[in-house]
């Protein structure tokens, strides 16, 4: 059982490895990415999202019906449930990041008194990885947040909200696709 455990383990460590590895390779094109590429990407991830409404719903009522099973406590249950205001509310957000100035790019200059220009620019990073609880609204508010910036994302949301944000991750997919 030992041994099996540790292969277990083994094996999530390369998935992690291997998904770093990709994301690693995706970097380039979103930091190389346009402004006007990474709004209308959001806009069209907020169009997928509204339009999957019923599907992301139907999911998360599966990880509702689990976690109520094995006994979570009522309010992590609240942090877990989506409704149709909730979605609404993602997807506004995603609608407002695409309305923000791009930041990439942006930063301040300063002259010191011996003339030397000091110039601060903001860059995207590269990769970000996260790990959250079950809250799946987190899924799509970072996925936002790293486009924008121009990073490539890795994101774990807590295993009771695995099928909603698969639902929500196909979403946001098929709105960068398009």
């Amino acid at each position: 059982m030992k041994e099996q455990e540790q292969n277990t383990k083994e094996a999530i460590r390369e998935k992690v490895r291997e998904l770093c590895a990709t994301a690693k390779q995706a970097a380039p094109a979103g930091a190389l990415a346009s402004t006007a590429q990474k709004q209308e990407a959001l806009r069209a991830m907020r169009r997928r999202l509204l339009a999957e409404e019923n599907a992301v719903l139907a999911e998360n009522e599966k990880d509702l019906e689990r976690a109520q099973a094995e006994g979570m406590r009522t309010s992590m249950q609240d942090r877990l449930r989506l409704t149709s205001e909730r979605i609404r509310a993602m997807a506004e957000a995603l609608g407002n990041l695409a309305r923000f100035p791009d930041p990439v790019g942006q930063g301040e200059c300063s002259v010191r008194p011996n003339g030397l220009l000091i110039r601060r620019i903001h860059v995207p990073i590269g990769v970000v990885a996260m790990i959250y609880e079950a809250r799946p609204n987190v899924t799509v508010d970072a996925a936002g947040l790293c486009l924008m910036s121009g990073n490539a994302a890795v994101l774990r949301g807590g295993k009771e909200a695995l099928l909603s944000n698969l639902a929500l991750v196909r979403c946001l997919k098929s709105g960068l696709t398009e």
